[in-house]
């Protein structure tokens, strides 16, 4: 169950926004500067809100009544953010374990390097990779912590057509694969539809509609998503 009730400031830009959602994975969709990114912010415990609760699997993260605030590297949420952001001076088997908990076993990390495709990327460095390379380490990088629920800030953001399916790809096996309660944001009606069960659409920081895909659909123009891109498998 993913439950919000949060209201913050930026600037002069306000949010406030409340849902509860038992989607395992919801995507907040909108338009740049509508709020999503600041909402997904706030759950990561990255930007903190004036006031309000989040809540996600049942575990309280935030509470502003109960003076709760877990910081964000005990909420055991992973994070991927547009930017891979990693670190360059480690290889990409390094950037993978960086993080990592140390009861972490082998089997897990072959089985993330596995579903993701990075194994023949292993020994190479960030500067080597393209961006959808570099995207799916940031995946199997967040994936790696174990975390409770996986937050995507537009996970196929600046990625030519054949990177955006390949990754596309690689998000639809590790939600059949993991299970793991995600929470999207994206403004790409396509992607949303691929990834998400449900779609809370968000305008000017405030929730409009938390509507399931087929009423998305009915609601937004979806166009077609290039899963078809030379070398990629199309699944599902």
């Amino acid at each position: 169950m993913i439950a919000l009730d949060l209201a913050l400031q930026r600037g002069e830009f306000a949010l406030e926004l409340t849902l509860t959602s038992p989607a395992r994975a919801l995507a907040l969709f909108g338009h740049s500067g509508c709020g999503k990114t600041s909402t997904l912010l706030a759950i990561a415990g990255l930007l903190r809100p004036r006031c309000g609760r989040i809540s996600i699997g049942g575990t309280l993260l935030f509470d502003s009544a109960a003076h709760v605030d877990v910081p964000p590297a005990r909420r055991g949420l992973g994070v991927v953010f547009q930017e891979a952001r990693l670190f360059p001076h480690l290889n990409v088997r390094e950037n993978l374990r960086y993080g990592a908990p140390r009861a972490a076993t082998a089997g897990t990390f072959d089985d993330v390097v596995q579903l993701l495709e990075l194994a023949a990327l292993l020994r190479r460095r960030p500067g080597q990779l393209s961006g959808g390379q570099a995207r799916r380490v940031a995946i199997g990088r967040a994936l790696l912590r174990q975390p409770h629920a996986l937050l995507l800030d537009e996970p196929l953001a600046n990625l030519h057509r054949e990177a955006r399916a390949e990754v596309l790809a690689h998000l639809l096996a590790l939600k059949r694969q993991f299970g793991l309660t995600t929470i999207l944001v994206s403004h790409q009606p396509d992607e949303v539809t691929a990834l998400a069960d449900q779609v809370a659409r968000i305008e000017d920081g405030r929730l409009v509609a938390l509507e399931g895909i087929d009423a998305f659909k009915a609601a937004v123009a979806i166009p077609a998503m290039p899963l078809d891109a030379p070398g990629v498998r199309a699944t599902g």
